[in-house]
């Protein structure tokens, strides 16, 4: 098996839970490499957070070898199990030579080999291909190492067949082009497309795995605008958007376009991503125009929103997200006042952080419009800088923020459940407003009255 001579005397700073897994393997004569993503990330100098071994050990043997330890029998059907050293949990899989994939995505047969490069080679790109001992150094048969130099993503052999396998990889090929900043090999950029219809085989908290990664990549923006048919057979909402014309002098992109620029701006946050993603897919259907021929996009928030909802549901994205990108596209388009008054409504309705969120998007939106039109980032400079004024000066805006609570009205033999939520409402309305002052004495003033009334 030939090692990359550029390679081959670099020394990785293993944590000592997986130095203990080598002494252990290598004491019961079994001999184990570090494979996949933990050696791609020494190689870009990224400091790994996963740690998966292979090892001419079967599965058993395995088992025995570390019986000390803790192990969880955790795939061992294909021959994986996980091993805990010192909190450290460690994937450790018996080389292995895959059979067919019937359903795209497992293999029929899984036979176990002796031979590390039979288990190298049937693994999906050459940057995940390489694997490495402390002693022998870098084993690279498909030259990994020198795609991670020209920053390609190349599949391992028949990228067709790679594709073909398992149909997951086309999204990983496409998630880790993203991420990495790399550029699809010309020859597996048409596998990944020719065999995109597979994709219908996979899972949906796979494909959401996938996704959430791929969005918050570096170079999310080129992949979205390139692969758009791929994306569009797990995010169909997205294939209207691409090419349409907003025929209005704000916008200097096409939907698809603004969108992508605009993802670009945020923090690699997927809640931000997934925001910025929807916040236009709504306007290709209420796309109209005027007398003068200008183009307009009346309720585009309130039709993306439903998409996003109902697209993300489908990818089972937790529930807490879906609602947080929902508001956040709701309102990405709504104005809002650079006021006090109008800070702590948005901040009771919408919570501190995605208020923040908020701005952070309607800043991105305006930032991929055209430049004559950046005017509203000034506006939204202030209103971030009295939203910081409101949290320093810990003002109330919110029902737990009020000097008083349910058990003063009780006190004040108000007992009606839903009349004291009444109350209590009203009399935050008047705080956030400012019609009364936020103090016990003058509420509870306030809530007789209200009681009265």
């Amino acid at each position: 098996m030939p090692m990359t001579s550029v390679w081959e005397v670099m020394k990785f700073n293993l944590p000592v839970p997986v130095e203990k897994a080598f002494k252990q393997l290598e004491s019961c004569g079994f001999c184990g490499y570090l494979v996949g993503g933990c050696v791609r990330d020494y190689l870009l100098a990224t400091p790994p957070t996963d740690f998966d071994m292979t090892t001419d050990a079967t599965p058993e043997e395995i088992m025995a070898c570390f019986a000390d330890y803790r192990v969880v029998e955790t795939g061992i059907r294909h021959g994986t199990v996980t091993v805990i050293i010192e909190g450290m949990a460690i994937e450790i899989t018996t080389q292995r030579i895959e059979g067919d994939y019937s359903d795209s995505r497992h293999p029929d047969e899984v036979k176990f080999t002796r031979n590390l490069a039979d288990d190298l080679a049937r693994r999906d790109f050459t940057i995940n291909a390489m694997a490495y001992h402390p002693q022998r150094g870098l084993i690279d048969c498909f030259g990994g190492a020198d795609d991670l130099k020209k920053k390609i993503i190349r599949g391992v052999g028949d990228p067709h067949k790679r594709m073909a396998e398992d149909a997951l990889r086309i999204l990983r090929g496409l998630r880790f082009a993203a991420v990495l900043g790399f550029a699809l090999e010309a020859e597996t950029g048409t596998a990944i497309r020719q065999n995109c219809g597979q994709l219908r085989h996979i899972s949906a908290e796979r494909i959401a795995t996938e996704l959430n990664k791929l969005i918050c990549g570096k170079n999310a923006k080129a992949i979205i605008l390139a692969e758009t048919v791929v994306l569009g057979m797990v995010i169909p909402e997205l294939l209207p958007a691409k090419n349409f014309d907003q025929m209005n002098p704000h916008h200097c992109y096409d939907v698809l376009t603004h969108t992508a620029v605009a993802m670009e701006t945020l923090a690699p946050v997927p809640r931000l991503r997934w925001a910025m993603l929807f916040h236009d897919l709504g306007k290709p259907q209420t796309f109209t125009r005027d007398d003068a021929g200008a183009g307009h996009f009346k309720g585009h928030s309130k039709l993306s929103e439903a998409m996003a909802r109902e697209r993300l549901t489908a990818l089972r994205i937790s529930k807490n997200i879906i609602d947080q990108v929902c508001l956040l596209v709701k309102y990405h388009d709504t104005l809002i006042d650079a006021d006090k008054t109008s800070v702590k409504r948005w901040l009771n309705r919408l919570s501190e952080p995605l208020f923040r969120d908020l701005i952070a998007i309607k800043r991105g939106d305006n930032l991929a419009q055209a430049p004559q039109y950046h005017g509203r980032l000034a506006s939204l400079e202030r209103l971030e800088a009295l939203l910081d004024q409101v949290i320093a000066e810990k003002a109330c805006f919110s029902l737990k923020d009020l000097a008083i609570n349910g058990h003063d009205l009780i006190s004040q033999g108000i007992t009606n459940g839903a009349e004291i939520g009444r109350i209590l409402k009203q009399l935050l309305a008047g705080v956030i407003d400012e019609v009364y002052q936020n103090e016990k004495d003058v509420l509870i003033e306030k809530a007789k009255e209200m009681h009265k009334c």
